[in-house]
């Protein structure tokens, strides 16, 4: 038999009126994606970087022009603040927001794919239209050299026959 203590406190809950924030986390790898993705995925990550500390590498690399092993010291500070300043923004999040970026880029490439995939299969078609070849890659043959040497001479013929009206 269990005794109520009457000077305990009941458990905490949380006031009514207060709302609780609810805090949404993309997850780290949502949808797992190939290798050449991921790198992908890195080479964005690892530019979103680069920018963020354009300022400090472009101090570093300006110190280290002309430069051979004397760079180590004379440079010092200069790559210390650009080491500092990249692993302020390497990490999970900033990884996330790549591949979120990545995401967000999808459409943009597969309409790129589509529009190269149009402009060869255009190619492919005035290749065949010049060379005179079928669907397969294949010539037509005499017979269709006959009829487009038929058909040039019948415009020939109608032009000169409008001329003379």
């Amino acid at each position: 038999m269990a005794m109520t203590n009457p000077t305990s406190t009941p458990p905490a809950t949380p006031p009514a009126t207060k709302e609780v924030e609810v805090v949404r986390k993309l997850p780290s790898n949502p949808t797992p994606l190939s290798a050449p993705q991921e790198q992908q995925v890195r080479d964005l990550y690892y530019k979103n970087v680069r920018t963020k500390c354009a300022d400090e590498i472009k101090a570093f690399a300006d110190c280290v022009t002309n430069r051979t092993f004397t760079m180590v010291w004379a440079c010092r500070a200069q790559k210390l603040a650009m080491n500092s300043c990249m692993l302020q923004f390497q990490g999970q999040a900033e990884l996330d927001k790549a591949r979120a970026e990545w995401f967000k880029l999808a459409g943009d490439r597969r309409r790129k794919k589509e529009e190269m995939e149009r402009l060869q299969e255009e190619g492919n078609r005035r290749h065949r239209e010049w060379w005179g070849l079928d669907e397969d890659g294949y010539l037509r043959g005499k017979a269709a050299e006959r009829e487009a040497e038929r058909l040039y001479k019948e415009a020939e013929r109608a032009l000169r026959d409008a001329g003379r009206d």
